[in-house]
């Protein structure tokens, strides 16, 4: 089962100067509880923007730099070949960026979105998420806190 993971704006914001646009610490407890013992497919700036390889989880980064090496990491030259060095019958995570979420779209079996309830100027997007090949299988409103800037809701859509 492919997943894609993200949060986004309601204008689809990822991030901007490859970093995150918010810090909803729930959102990253779901995020770890959902990928952990996984294998997890990013692009290369998506890792880079992480402080170290995230614990628990097969690190997959496509890049198209040919000798780019990273310790305990699985490096690749694209989505498919992402796909082949992974499991075929548990969940794989695709984690960003921008450019492989929109690669993956037509492949995905689930989307994971936490929507953030704002619109926030950014470089990186998530896909549209077309009504008439998603479906909304569940969501989980969660209001802003002292340690949420802002609101947001879980949302879980699957492949018609």
């Amino acid at each position: 089962m492919i997943i894609l993971i993200a949060a986004a704006a309601e204008n689809n914001a990822l991030g901007k100067d490859n970093d995150l646009l918010w810090h909803l610490p729930d959102d990253f407890k779901r995020f770890k509880q959902l990928t952990s013992n996984h294998y997890i497919i990013m692009g290369r700036k998506t890792f880079e923007s992480f402080p170290k390889p995230l614990p628990n989880r097969t690190h997959v980064i496509i890049t198209r730099q040919k000798d780019y090496k990273v310790e305990n990491c699985i490096v690749v030259s694209g989505l498919k070949q992402a796909l082949e060095v992974s499991p075929k019958n548990e969940a794989v995570f695709i984690i960003g960026g921008g450019e492989i979420y929109k690669q993956s779209m037509e492949i995905a079996d689930l989307i994971e979105l936490t929507r953030v309830h704002t619109t926030i100027e950014a470089d990186t997007f998530f896909p549209e998420i077309d009504p008439n090949d998603w479906k909304l299988l569940s969501e989980e409103f969660h209001p802003k806190d002292e340690k949420h800037q802002y609101s947001f809701t879980y949302q879980t859509f699957g492949k018609k």
